[in-house]
């Protein structure tokens, strides 16, 4: 991660590609008519294993560090039998076996067992009232699955995106590979900016969705391949605002992340100003400073859910209470988010109640140092109770390791931002 010197508090910092943007390109790039340029791609474990399913479906993935290119075969995947394993991946674990069903073949697909945990059953149920033959192997709605794939006739289906709007992106992105299009009526919608960003990246490859009231519609006829270039990851930068946020005049600029990125987890920042950090959001940048002022608020984080954690870990640093409100969906991520925030800030000494989709943050008595956290194999833990880490010693963490995820140079990026702010 370079780092600007210039100043020594004022850092600019170059983030790994996003993870949620990576994803959807290779999904786009495999399905469109010709060879797709990804520009930064995010490298991590979630992202090299989408790339892997899709070459054991029999796509063509070339990859450098700073490129990849993807061979697009809109008539599906070229073996007509393949096993894949999606790892811990939950946009490899929804989006592959959509996107096999366009074709002709018979394709099974597995994961680690926590994804195994995560739910899969609205999709599931929306692509059988489709047509396609799909099986549970065991519990029902969860991996592992078998896709019998004949094409998708496409037509009209209902949805409940309410756990996760990846249930929806996986449709909408099926849409132009089936024969008739597809009309996506959705009953509950969850993190509405993660569909924005796959109707737009949609619009690059040459679709566009259209909606009517709470119905989307998905014109067939396909994708075209383009040069596709990947913005920073949004949910990453999280951690590092707040760690400019906590740190009295420290300003941290993320380049590539302005008013004009797709990712709405760039919107913690508006959370951040409103508690009390100097924001300032450019045409390609975006800077948080530290005033030395950190508020306690209320705040609805439905559509910014993945960053929840992120506020969770640095609200005993606020002056009043921290409420986070509409975050359910944080219970079917890769553990209970609300409830191992809530557990590390009890052991950090911090008071804490939650509720189905809340959690209260009560600062008041200064957090224990030298404190174990419980990271459940959640790099999403360990990224955000590192910035708590900024202010309090000797945190550790149980698989520091479970970064890997979404960046794998985290702890070497996390230790050179401390420095640079004197931590």
């Amino acid at each position: 991660m370079p780092v600007d010197t210039s100043a020594p508090r004022s850092l600019s910092l170059s983030l790994p590609g996003s993870k949620s943007i990576t994803a959807r390109a290779l999904f786009l790039a495999a399905a469109a008519d010709g060879v797709t340029t990804l520009v930064r791609p995010l490298r991590s474990d979630d992202t090299e294993g989408f790339a892997e399913g899709l070459a054991r479906l029999g796509y063509r993935v070339g990859r450098t560090p700073d490129a990849w290119q993807v061979d697009g075969r809109p008539q599906g995947p070229a073996l007509p039998e393949a096993d894949v394993y999606c790892r811990d991946g939950a946009t490899t674990a929804r989006f592959l076996p959509t996107l096999a069903a366009a074709g002709h073949g018979t394709y099974r697909f597995d994961a680690s067992p926590q994804m195994r945990r995560r739910p899969l059953a609205p999709l599931s149920r929306a692509l059988r009232d489709l047509g396609v033959d799909l099986r549970h192997e065991e519990a029902e709605g969860h991996h592992p699955l078998t896709v019998r794939a004949a094409g998708v006739d496409g037509g009209e289906v209902t949805l409940d995106a309410g756990q996760s709007s990846q249930y929806l992106t996986a449709l909408l992105l099926l849409g132009p590979l089936t024969r008739r299009g597809l009309r996506i009526r959705v009953t509950d919608l969850v993190s509405v900016p993660y569909v924005e960003i796959t109707i737009a990246m949609m619009r690059a490859f040459g679709v566009e969705v259209t909606r009517e009231g709470d119905t989307y519609v998905v014109p067939p006829g396909g994708y075209r391949a383009t040069t596709y270039a990947i913005e920073p990851d949004a949910s990453t930068a999280s951690y590092f605002f707040a760690a400019a946020a906590i740190t009295p005049g420290a300003a941290v600029t993320v380049p590539g992340l302005g008013a004009d990125a797709l990712q709405g987890d760039l919107a913690f920042v508006d959370v951040l100003r409103r508690m009390g950090a100097e924001v300032t959001v450019g045409a390609d940048a975006t800077t948080v400073r530290g005033t030395g002022e950190l508020r306690g608020l209320t705040v609805n984080m439905r559509d910014i859910s993945d960053t929840m954690p992120t506020l969770a870990a640095i609200a005993p640093f606020a002056s009043g209470p921290v409420r986070i409100e509409d975050v359910a969906n944080t219970r079917v991520k890769e553990c209970d988010r609300l409830e191992a925030c809530a557990e590390n800030l009890r052991r950090l000494g911090v008071r804490v109640s939650t509720g189905p989709d809340r959690i209260e943050i009560h600062p008041g008595t200064a957090p224990s140092p030298t404190t174990e956290i419980s990271t459940y194999g959640d790099h999403r833990m360990v990224m955000s109770f590192a910035v708590t880490g900024l202010r309090v010693p000797g945190i550790s963490f149980d698989d520091p390791g479970c970064v890997r995820k979404t960046f794998p140079a985290f702890h070497e990026a996390f230790a050179d931002l401390r420095g640079r702010l004197g931590s």
